[in-house]
């Protein structure tokens, strides 16, 4: 193999490099050395090296969601706190 380079041109959202950017920083590299482990992984793994997945909320966080609009929208008749101190004091009220 020789050790030739390329270069390659990219288009990236000025935020996304920029969060990137900040980062890699932490992590002691920059954006051309993760961009080549990158592409090294790829080549070794014969495709992407993490799962590629349009998350979807599990039917319990969507049963916790509807539960959340109905609690905001008076449809269920909960007494509220408006601090876990305030709640916590209730709960010991309600235990004398």
């Amino acid at each position: 193999m020789s050790n030739l380079t390329t270069a390659i041109n990219v288009n990236v959202d000025a935020k996304t490099k920029e969060e990137a950017t900040t980062i890699l920083k932490g992590l002691g590299l920059n954006m051309s050395t993760a961009i080549n482990m990158f592409l090294t992984q790829i080549v070794k793994r014969d495709g992407i090296p993490f799962k590629i997945e349009n998350p979807h909320p599990s039917k319990e966080m969507i049963r916790a969601l509807k539960q959340a609009e109905d609690i905001i929208e008076g449809k269920v008749n909960e007494k509220g706190y408006n601090s876990a101190e305030e709640m916590l004091e209730d709960i010991l009220n309600d235990r004398n």
